[in-house]
């Protein structure tokens, strides 16, 4: 499998130190629905901090290895280790606090079209903290400040653009000051003017929360504009071909699937 990227050192089981470098370790793993194997062998490291994307054709698995990533789906085989510990083979209490550390924001926002902003906000504060009702409030208004919807607490999702609602529910992903933000294709649906924004605020959380992000995304300008780090994943092969940072992939590897896909449109320009 062509890389640009050193290899990762291999991450502990359960009990074992984290790595120095790898916040998230997917090792081994295999994706599956029943006898049907969609993707094998997929191991890469995520750095604490980085903006890494998914990245692949149409039906190649991006969504799904997200799924299971965040805990939704067990992979068919293989493992994903947070900080060394591996989620599936810890404890439902053990699984239950890792999930606490994600924020995820699903391509669609998954607002509650019957409830204000700040009430869909405010939903996983209720859920997990013992915070007054006075308390949620303040942070909810705090979340839609640092996505700029500073005055839309009362507002319903009808009432606002798609470009807002994909910021409400980055401010609902952000409620609990996650340590991990899944975004699933943030970017879709968006004007160019909307998605540059929006990506431009995902670098401005990362950089303030200290977060790391995983993002599935196809779309070019979003993957050059912000991702360091990345795992591209073919159907056809049903494998990964290619990890590293998109700039240096673009330059070096010599995969023509992951050229093509990088490439549409035109060559593209390198910042």
């Amino acid at each position: 499998m062509p890389s640009v990227s050193e290899a990762p050192a291999q991450a502990g089981s359960l009990a074992a130190a984290p790595e120095p470098d790898g916040h998230i370790v997917v090792r081994d793993m295999d994706l599956a629905y029943g006898s049907f194997v969609l993707i094998r062998d997929l191991d890469f490291t995520i750095r604490r901090g980085d903006i890494f994307v998914i990245m692949g054709g149409s039906g190649s698995g991006k969504s799904t290895l997200m799924r299971q990533m965040i805990g939704l789906k067990r992979p068919a085989h293989g493992e994903v280790l947070y900080d060394g510990v591996s989620f599936w083979d810890a404890t439902p209490e053990q699984r239950e606090q890792l999930m606490r550390r994600f924020g995820v924001l699903y391509q669609s926002g998954a607002l509650w079209s019957s409830m204000t902003l700040a009430e869909n906000v405010g939903l996983p504060l209720g859920e997990y903290t013992d915070l007054s009702a006075a308390e949620i409030r303040e942070i909810v208004s705090l979340k839609l400040a640092l996505v700029g919807l500073a005055g839309f607490e009362d507002y319903y999702p009808s009432e606002i653009s798609g470009g807002m609602r994909k910021r409400a529910g980055l401010a609902r992903a952000m409620a609990l000051d996650p340590e991990v933000l899944f975004f699933d294709e943030p970017s879709a649906g968006l004007d160019p003017i909307s998605s540059r924004r929006l990506d431009d605020l995902i670098l401005e959380l990362r950089d303030s929360l200290g977060a790391t992000v995983v993002m599935v995304t196809h779309e070019l300008p979003s993957i050059f504009a912000i991702g360091n780090n990345s795992v591209f994943i073919d159907p056809e092969t049903r494998s990964q071909l290619a990890t590293g940072d998109p700039h240096r992939l673009l330059e070096e590897c010599d995969d023509p699937k992951v050229q093509q896909f990088l490439r549409r449109g035109g060559d593209q320009q390198v910042a």
